[in-house]
């Protein structure tokens, strides 16, 4: 990962594994039919009304900011994806997971369905497009599972594994399940591991992040 020389309009893209994968085929498979944009490296209170050259420079700090170059890890970019809503949207779509917090024991299991508000002007929905979970530290969890969504994409992530450093994971669904592990040996001295759940709507880009505690029980 590096930074792009922002001095002139650059479009730097990258394919990820699956992408290289249909590409190399060579039969057509290959076709872009989604993508999305974010400003994860955007900094609006930068935003200065201020400025004493006038309303041309207002924004002139952010637009000298540097950006990132593209790589294919969506933990780690393009979390504040850019959204299309309704014409005349006053508020703006906010998650309702049911939980502010989740709290398991050893073994236990719980089934997130996600809700959307203020969207596409209903006061509660389901998305279609579902919803996608991630687990930062997928060593404190036995499963975790997004359902209810069949896409390729959906059925690639429930089957990923991690490696090496990598300790968090991403499904795709509609509902999501999580079972706590039953390996005491993570726990070491300690009688608790705790770490988050970042959920996101695939449609509304809205999202939200709770804390995730195990409890030792053995």
């Amino acid at each position: 990962m590096g930074y792009l020389d922002n001095s002139v309009v650059t479009v730097d893209a990258i394919l990820t594994k699956k992408g290289r994968e249909l590409l190399a085929r060579g039969d057509g498979s290959f076709k872009i039919t989604q993508f999305a944009l974010g400003d994860d490296e955007i900094d609006y209170t930068l935003y200065n009304p201020t400025h004493p050259s006038g309303s041309a420079l207002y924004g002139e700090a952010i637009e000298n900011l540097p950006l990132l170059e593209a790589f294919p890890d969506e933990t780690q970019i393009m979390k504040y994806k850019l959204t299309t809503l309704p014409r005349g949207t006053s508020k703006l779509p906010v998650l309702d997971i049911g939980f502010s917090s989740i709290s398991l024991r050893q073994g236990a299991s719980v089934a997130v369905t996600p809700q959307t508000l203020n969207y596409l002007g209903a006061t509660t929905i389901f998305e279609n497009e579902g919803y996608t979970a991630t687990i930062a530290d997928i060593r404190v969890l036995n499963t975790f599972t997004g359902v209810g969504i069949n896409s390729e994409e959906a059925e690639r992530l429930n089957t990923a594994t991690t490696i090496g450093t990598n300790v968090s994971k991403t499904v795709i669904g509609t509902s999501i399940n999580l079972t706590a592990t039953s390996v005491n040996t993570l726990f070491g001295g300690n009688t608790q591991l705790q770490t988050t759940l970042t959920v996101i709507g695939r449609g509304s880009g809205a999202r939200i992040t709770i804390p995730v505690t195990i409890t030792k029980t053995n």
